[in-house]
C-alpha cells in the first residue's frame, strides 16, 4: 500500500532571498535521495513560508523492492590458485557479500577473466530508510549561516521544529536538541500550534492557522488583492517581478492594503520616490491611466484584516519619515554645483592601492576619447564625452546619493539637467553605470555606452596594474561583472574594438603623467587580455554555439572583439554546409604545415614564382593574391567565403606538391605560401581546433 511523506523544517524568520533557493535545493535533495535508496513515487511538492521549508511527497511504497545485484570481485588467477583452490582474497569476497564460494561465476573483462557472485539484496522499511532524512537536512547549504546555544552546528536559522510523517506514522530521529514530531507552528501572532493525524491534512491545517504554505498560492494572493484594490481607484498596477517575489517570502498570510503621503512629495524625483517605497519599504508604487505616479502605495501585511488601519498607519507614517528626508536632501543638493561636488573627489579613495574617484575619472577622461576617436564619434559627440568624462561622478558625493546608494548615476542625470548640463552629458551619466548586472540593461547612446566602457575598463586595468586580479570565486570589485558588461556593449554596439592596440595607447596615455592620473598600467597586459577573452567566452556559451567553435574563436589571431562576435556566428552558421568538413579539413592542413615550418618562414611571406614546378602552385597562388587584396577590407562573412573557396585549389595542390622537400629553398617557399593562408585563417579562427571529423 503506498503511502505519502511530509517533512517540515521549522525556523527562525529567513532572509527573503533566501527562502525559495532552500526551497528548491531541499526538494532536489529529497528526489536525490529517494532515487539513490530505489523508492518510487508520484509527485513531489515543496513548500515554504519565512518560517519553514517542507516538501510531500506521495505514494511511496512500504518497502523498498527487492533486488538482485551482481557483484564483481577480483580476478581469477588472484581468487585460485594452480590447483583450483580459493584463496584468502576470494574468501573475504564472498564473505563480505553475505555468500559463499559455491555463488561464484566467471565474467571476462577487457581480456581478464573476475570473479562474480549475484546476491538478494532484501528491501528495507521505506519507514526505516527515511531516516536517512536527516542527512538530507543538514546537508543544506546556504549564503551565510549561524550557530546558536552551544552547537558547532550552523544553518541558516535556528531550527526549532521537525514534521516527519510517513502518512500517519513518525519517522523518528532528531536534529541536535529537536526531535522529530508530528507538531508544527501556525502563524506567528495569529496561529496556534497545529498536530497532523495524516500527512495529507498539512495544507488545510496549516491555512487554519494562517499560513499559507505554498508560496505560488501566496503570490496569486497577493496580485489577487492588489489588482483589485487597483481596478477600484482606476489606478495602473505593474507589479515588479522581483519586489513580488520578496514579498512573497516575507509574509505566511498575506493582506494587502494601500496607504497614501501628500502630494507634495511628488516634486521629488519619482525614482526617489519609487526607490523609498520599493527598495526601503517593499510598497509596490501605483499611476494613472497616463503612467504619472500616484500619491498612494499598496503593501501586503503579514497577517489578516483586523485593524488593517492601524496597520496603515503605521507604514505611512514610516513612509513619510523617509519622503521627509528626501525631500530635504534633495532641496539641499540643488543648493552645491556640480563643480564643487567634483572637487569633494579628490578627497575621496576609490582605492588605497590606486588613489582617488577625482584621479579615476581623469583616467577614465583620457581613456574615454581614445576609445571614443576608434569607434568613430563625432567632434559634437567627443566634446559631450569630455564634459561627461570631468563630473560624472560627482552624484556620489550628494546628500541623495549618500541615503539611496541605488540612484547613483540616476540622481546625477538629474541634478545635471537642473544645473543646464547637455541632456547627452546627463545622459551618460546615467548610463555609465550599465549594465549594473550580467544580463542588465545596456547603454542607449554612443557618449553613455564609450564613457560606460572607459570607467569599467579603467577599473579591471587599475586592479590589475596593483596586482589584485580575480581568482577562483573570489571577485570583491566585480571586475568580471564588469569585463563582461564591455564586451555586451561592444558587441551591442558593433564597434571595432581592437582591445591589444587599445590597451597599449591607454597604457601609454595614463603613463604619461603619474602626478595627474595617479597609478602607472605597466603590469598585467597579458593577463587583461586572457581575463577579456574568459568573458568572451562565457558570452558565446550564452549563444547556443558549440565548444570548439568557441575554442577555435578565442585562439584567433584576431585583435578585434566584433570580429570574433562574427565569426563565432558565422561558423555556428555555416556548421551544417555541406562543403563545411572538407574545407576546414583543407585549411586546417594548410594551418598545421605552416605552423611546423615557422621556424623557417621569411618574415615578409615573400613567394618567388619562379620555384614553382606545377600548374598547381600557379593557381593557388594567384587565387590567394586576389583573396589577400581585399581581405581587410572585407566582411567576416566574405572572408570565411573566399577562404572556402580555396578547398579545390588546396586539395590540389596536395595532390601535385610535396612540400617538405630537400631543396631548401622551395620548401621555404612553398611554406610561405601556405602561411599567407594560415593567417588569413586564423584571424577569423583557429580553424585547426574545429571538431569535424
Amino acid at each position: 500500500m503506498a503511502k505519502d511523506l511530509l517533512l517540515e523544517i521549522g525556523l527562525e524568520e529567513m532572509p527573503a532571498h533566501i527562502v525559495s533557493p532552500s526551497r528548491l535545493q531541499l526538494e532536489q535533495k529529497i528526489v536525490k535521495f529517494l532515487d539513490e535508496n530505489n523508492l518510487t513515487y508520484e509527485t513531489v511538492q515543496s513548500f515554504s513560508t519565512p518560517r519553514r521549508l517542507a516538501v510531500r511527497v506521495t505514494q511511496l511504497p512500504e518497502k523498498q523492492e527487492d533486488r538482485m545485484e551482481e557483484v564483481k570481485g577480483p580476478a581469477k588467477k588472484i581468487a585460485q590458485d594452480d590447483q583450483g583452490n580459493w584463496s584468502k582474497a576470494a574468501e573475504g569476497f564472498v564473505r563480505g557479500q553475505g555468500v559463499t564460494t559455491e555463488a561464484i561465476t566467471y565474467k571476462e573483462l577487457n581480456g581478464v577473466e573476475y570473479v562474480y557472485v549475484t546476491k538478494h539484496n532484501q528491501g528495507q522499511k521505506t519507514s526505516d530508510v527515511l531516516t536517512g532524512l536527516k542527512e538530507v537536512i543538514t546537508s543544506l547549504t546556504f549564503p551565510v549561516t549561524m550557530h546558536w546555544a552551544d552547537y558547532d552546528f550552523e544553518y541558516i536559522r535556528p531550527i526549532h521544529w521537525v514534521v516527519a510523517l510517513f502518512d500517519d506514522q513518525v519517522i523518528p530521529f532528531s536534529i541536535l536538541d529537536v526531535e522529530t514530531g508530528n507538531r508544527s507552528r501556525g502563524h506567528r501572532f495569529l496561529g496556534d500550534d497545529v498536530a497532523f493525524t495524516h500527512s495529507n491534512e498539512y495544507e488545510e491545517k496549516m491555512k487554519e492557522q494562517f499560513v499559507i504554505v505554498d508560496p505560488m498560492v501566496r503570490k496569486s494572493m497577493i496580485v489577487d488583492q492588489a489588482n483589485k484594490i487597483a481596478e477600484k481607484n482606476n489606478w495602473t498596477l505593474d507589479l515588479d517581478e522581483d519586489l513580488l517575489e520578496e514579498v512573497t517570502n516575507l509574509v505566511e498570510y498575506p493582506t494587502a492594503f494601500v496607504g497614501g503621503f501628500d502630494e507634495k512629495y511628488l516634486s521629488v524625483p519619482e525614482e526617489v520616490l519609487v526607490t523609498s517605497m520599493k527598495e526601503h519599504q517593499r510598497y509596490f508604487d501605483v499611476r494613472n491611466d497616463q503612467g504619472l505616479l500616484m500619491p498612494y502605495f499598496i503593501s501586503v501585511r503579514n497577517g489578516d484584516n483586523v485593524h488593517i488601519e492601524n496597520v496603515i498607519k503605521g507604514n505611512e507614517k514610516v513612509l513619510i519619515a523617509r519622503l521627509e528626508d528626501a525631500e530635504f536632501f534633495y532641496s539641499e543638493d540643488k543648493k552645491v554645483s556640480i563643480e564643487q561636488c567634483v572637487n569633494k573627489l579628490k578627497q575621496v579613495t576609490f582605492h588605497e592601492k590606486i588613489g582617488t574617484i577625482y584621479e579615476k575619472m581623469q583616467r577614465v577622461g583620457i581613456i574615454g576619447q581614445i576609445i571614443g576617436k576608434e569607434v568613430g564619434l563625432s567632434e559634437v559627440e567627443l566634446t559631450d564625452l569630455k564634459r561627461a568624462s570631468e563630473i560624472y561622478k560627482f552624484d556620489l558625493v550628494t546628500n541623495m546619493v549618500g541615503e539611496f546608494p541605488e540612484l547613483q548615476g540616476i540622481m546625477g542625470e538629474k541634478y545635471a539637467l537642473l544645473q543646464g548640463e547637455k541632456p547627452a552629458v546627463a545622459q551618460a551619466i546615467r548610463e555609465h553605470y550599465m549594465p549594473t548586472s550580467s544580463e542588465g540593461e545596456l547603454p542607449t547612446s554612443s557618449i553613455g555606452a564609450v564613457l560606460a566602457i572607459a570607467d569599467k575598463l579603467d577599473s579591471v586595468f587599475s586592479f590589475f596594474a596593483v596586482g589584485m586580479i580575480p581568482s577562483g570565486s573570489n571577485d570583491p570589485y566585480a571586475l568580471r561583472r564588469q569585463t563582461y558588461g564591455v564586451i555586451r556593449i561592444v558587441e551591442n554596439k558593433e564597434w571595432q574594438f581592437p582591445l591589444v592596440q587599445l590597451q597599449m595607447d591607454i597604457d601609454e596615455a595614463v603613463n604619461s603623467d603619474r602626478q595627474k592620473y595617479g597609478i602607472q598600467l605597466t603590469s598585467g597586459q597579458e593577463e587583461v587580455i586572457e581575463f577579456v577573452k574568459a568573458r568572451l567566452r562565457q558570452l558565446l556559451t550564452t549563444k547556443d554555439i558549440r565548444h570548439d567553435v568557441i575554442d577555435a574563436v578565442i585562439s584567433a589571431e584576431q585583435k578585434d572583439l566584433t570580429q570574433l562576435f562574427s565569426s563565432a556566428a558565422i561558423l555556428k552558421k555555416h556548421l551544417a554546409d555541406k562543403d563545411f568538413r572538407p574545407s576546414i579539413e583543407a585549411l586546417t592542413r594548410v594551418i598545421n604545415l605552416a605552423k611546423k615550418g615557422r621556424e623557417v618562414l621569411n618574415q615578409e611571406n615573400q613567394i618567388d614564382t619562379s620555384l614553382f614546378e606545377n600548374e598547381a602552385e600557379k593557381a593557388l597562388h594567384q587565387a590567394v593574391n586576389k583573396i589577400e587584396e581585399s581581405f581587410k577590407d572585407s566582411t567576416m562573412l566574405e572572408n570565411y567565403q573566399a577562404l572556402v573557396s580555396l578547398r579545390p585549389l588546396i586539395e590540389q595542390y596536395f595532390e601535385e606538391t610535396m612540400v617538405m622537400v630537400e631543396d631548401e629553398r622551395v620548401k621555404v617557399n612553398r611554406l610561405n605560401e601556405l602561411n599567407r593562408i594560415a593567417k588569413m585563417s586564423l584571424s577569423l579562427a583557429s580553424l585547426d581546433l574545429l571538431i569535424v571529423k
